[in-house]
């Protein structure tokens, strides 16, 4: 007599919580701060710098709504097999690329500079870097985004996660020479001006590559019967727009259109780490530490060391998204601060914190500037990067329950 093995049934998602109500003095004070943010930054700098502002804002908005994960998403992948938040981000990678093309061709942008894509070096450096990117991910519990709105919807672990990140990027950025000479890096490699395909013709191979993994993806899934994903609290109808969790579809292609209007204002792509590094050497720098010496500061950084904070593009950026995502979560009724947080987990968002600032000093970045934008910028780097903060993910989901984190089972559902 013969048996035939069948698979676990499929785990029903969870059904959608109730939304909270508008927490109203979260949200006013969240709306003051926008708007003092956009003003403040136009004062400063101008025109330009009020605009970068009002994306931060849009940034974190979307952010929060969509709950668009890099850190959940590699999660699922490695330990259960669910592929819907990689799938969102090949959606996110393909649109944007679409958009990157002609931008990146025509060397057109809103205020006159000439638009530049991140693309970045191969070498030791990133190997290490996104690896310890990876680890760190999965220790701190978000990714560079994250951890900011995170802060931004009242989560107080992510403060302790941000002043580490932070920590990291100052002592990565006093490395940096160590890990950037040439004996350990390679040159940069971008899969449009570098192998003659152009710009359109890069587009369209990218978008065959990425359209190929999203079929492995599916099948992926498929064959590791893979826990379907949470659904965050929601409202019905137009109310969903303002209050609800947005479809990550829709926060995919959110993010992939303002990383293009930030291209097209200011002539780079979204970043989210070099912020830090100035807010922690600003910080050293104030107490007496002669960073100014560092070779990190040298050249065309040294201007920023000197300035307003609210002169760096990525800082005002990095608020708008803490805002905007403190408007969204307060809206939703969902802005809360944690009164007790265990030893353990404070103890792996500390060691998370360090491990991704360091991390992305040494690969050019982080989930945003390194793997979005670069990906997007048809840069190798962004290609390696995201490979090796997946192998950094495996190693993070093995530290995890030394930490008292847990890691998704084939039974749970997964968010």
């Amino acid at each position: 007599m013969s048996t035939t093995a069948t698979s676990a049934p499929p785990v029903a998602a969870p059904p959608e919580a109730p939304q909270g109500k508008p927490q109203w003095v979260s949200l006013v004070v969240g709306l003051i701060a926008a708007v003092a943010l956009v003003i403040a930054a136009a004062v400063v700098v101008g025109v330009k710098s009020a605009v970068l502002a009002a994306l931060g804002l849009a940034l974190g908005l979307t952010l929060f709504h969509s709950r668009f994960g890099f850190t959940s998403a590699w999660r699922q992948l490695v330990s259960v097999g669910q592929t819907s938040g990689l799938r969102a981000h090949l959606l996110m990678l393909g649109t944007a690329s679409i958009l990157f093309a002609p931008i990146l061709a025509g060397g057109v942008t809103f205020f006159g500079a000439q638009p530049e894509g991140n693309v970045e070096p191969l070498g030791l450096g990133l190997v290490v870097g996104a690896v310890l990117f990876g680890i760190g991910m999965q220790l701190g519990g978000a990714c560079a985004s994250g951890t900011l709105f995170a802060v931004g919807g009242g989560n107080t672990l992510m403060v302790v996660t941000l002043f580490f990140f932070i920590c990291g990027s100052v002592l990565g950025a006093l490395h940096l020479p160590l890990w950037t000479s040439d004996a350990i890096t390679l040159g940069s490699f971008s899969l449009a001006e570098d192998t003659g395909l152009g710009y359109f013709g890069a587009l369209v191979v990218q978008l065959a590559v990425l359209g190929a993994i999203g079929l492995v993806a599916t099948r992926w899934a498929r064959r590791h019967n893979a826990p379907p994903a949470g659904r965050p609290p929601t409202s019905r109808g137009l109310w969903r727009i303002l209050r609800g969790a947005w479809p990550l579809w829709v926060g995919a292609i959110a993010l992939a259109v303002l990383n293009a209007v930030v291209l097209l204002t200011r002539g780079t792509p979204w970043g989210i780490t070099s912020a830090f590094v100035l807010w922690g050497s600003k910080a050293l720098q104030a107490v007496g530490v002669d960073v100014a010496s560092w070779p990190y500061w040298q050249g065309e950084r040294a201007a920023a060391l000197t300035s307003p904070v609210l002169a760096d593009s990525t800082s005002v950026l990095d608020f708008g998204i803490i805002v905007g995502a403190l408007v969204a979560s307060a809206a939703s009724g969902a802005f809360v601060l944690a009164k007790r947080l265990p030893v353990k987990v404070v103890l792996a968002a500390v060691i998370g914190g360090l491990l991704m600032g360091y991390g992305a000093r040494l690969a050019y970045g982080c989930n945003i500037g390194a793997y979005f934008s670069g990906i997007a910028s048809f840069s190798l780097h962004g290609w390696a990067w995201g490979l090796l903060a997946l192998v950094g993910t495996w190693v993070g989901l093995k530290l995890r329950p030394m930490f008292g984190l847990d890691v998704p089972k084939p039974t749970d559902s997964v968010c």
